[in-house]
C-alpha cells in the first residue's frame, strides 16, 4: 500500500514551504488511496518546543489535512534510534568528532547559508588519534558521531549496489554517492542519535513506501541509503519536489523569519487562498 509522511521539526511555526510539502505528500496519498502519516521529528530537544508542535497540528488542520493517529513523536522512541546508533558503532563505521563549532564554521567558510556548522557537508577531517581521543574523553569534551564513508564502503563492499527509485524531479534509478557529502553527523554526545538515523528507523517502522519531500533534501538520500543497507532496512521510493522560494529567490526557511501560516491567518488570509497559491484545490 502507498504510504508517505510529512515530518516537520517543532523548532518554529510552519511557512508556505512546509505547506507545499505537506499538501504534496497528503495529495499523493489521497490519490493513491493510501496512508498519510504525520511524524514529529523532535530529536533535538535543545531546540524543539511544545508550543511549536501544537502549532503544527493547528496549521495542518487549518489547511484541511487529516492524518493517522496517534502521531509518532521521535522523543518517545529514543531507545530505538540509540540502538541503531549502537549497531553502527559496533560495525566500526562511526567515529567521534571533537571539532568545535568555531572550527567547523571556519571549515565551512563561516557557513553563510546559515546551516548548523556541526552538520557541515563534505567534512573529511577524519577521527582524532587514539591518544587525542582518550585525552578529550577524559576531559568530558562534547563530540558528534560521524559516519565514516570510507569504513561504510569497506563494510558494504562498495556502494555500486545501493540504488533507489526517484519519481519526482528527474525521475529514474539513482545510485548512492555519499562521498560527495563527506562524513555526516549522525548523532551527538548530548542528544544521542540524530534525525538522519531516526528518519530511516521510523520510515521502516511505519511502513513508508514513498518519501515525498523537497529537492533540497535529495543529496542526503545517498547517506540514508547507506544507513538502510548497514541497518538492514527497506528502501522506499523517493519523490523530491520543487521548493517554494521567497522574493529573493532563496528557499523559505525558519531561520530567515519567513512569513508563517499563523501570521497569514491572523492577516485574514484563508486556507483556500493558500492552497490556490500553492496549486492545490480546496478540500
Amino acid at each position: 500500500m502507498f504510504a508517505t509522511r510529512f515530518a516537520p521539526s517543532p523548532t518554529g511555526r510552519l511557512h508556505l514551504g512546509h505547506a507545499f510539502s505537506a499538501l504534496t505528500a497528503w495529495s499523493a496519498a489521497k490519490a493513491a488511496n493510501g496512508r498519510f502519516i504525520l511524524r514529529i521529528e523532535d530529536t533535538d530537544f535543545t531546540r524543539c518546543r511544545p508550543e511549536h508542535e501544537a502549532g503544527i497540528y493547528e496549521d495542518l488542520a487549518w489547511l484541511g489535512l487529516d492524518w493517522e493517529t496517534p502521531v509518532r513523536r521521535q522523543s518517545d522512541h529514543r531507545a530505538d534510534y540509540d540502538a541503531a546508533l549502537e549497531t553502527l558503532r559496533g560495525q566500526g563505521v562511526l567515529y567521534r568528532c571533537f571539532r568545535t563549532r568555531k572550527e567547523l564554521m571556519a571549515l565551512a567558510g563561516a557557513a553563510p547559508h546559515g546551516d548548523d556548522p556541526a552538520d557541515v557537508h563534505a567534512f573529511r577531517g577524519g577521527p582524532a588519534s587514539p591518544d587525542e581521543e582518550a585525552e578529550r574523553l577524559a576531559r568530558s569534551e562534547a563530540f558528534a558521531w560521524r559516519l565514516s564513508i570510507r569504513a561504510a564502503e569497506t563494510r558494504l563492499g562498495g556502494f555500486d549496489r545501493l540504488t533507489w527509485t526517484e519519481e519526482g524531479l528527474e525521475p529514474g534509478l539513482r545510485r548512492a554517492a555519499p562521498q560527495t557529502l563527506g562524513d555526516m553527523v549522525v548523532g551527538r554526545k548530548d542528544i544521542g542519535a540524530g534525525y538522519v538515523v531516526a528518519s530511516v528507523v521510523d520510515d521502516a517502522a511505519q511502513g513508508m513506501s514513498h518519501i515525498v519531500r523537497g529537492v533540497d533534501l535529495a543529496p542526503v538520500t545517498s547517506v540514508q541509503r547507506v544507513l538502510q543497507a548497514l541497518l538492514d532496512l527497506p528502501t522506499p521510493i523517493y519523490r523530491h519536489h520543487r521548493l517554494i522560494l521567497g522574493p529573493d529567490g532563496r528557499r523559505l526557511a525558519k531561520r530567515d523569519k519567513a512569513a508563517t501560516l499563523a501570521d497569514m491567518r491572523e492577516r485574514g488570509v484563508t486556507a483556500q487562498a493558500v492552497r490556490a497559491e500553492l496549486g492545490f484545490p480546496s478540500p
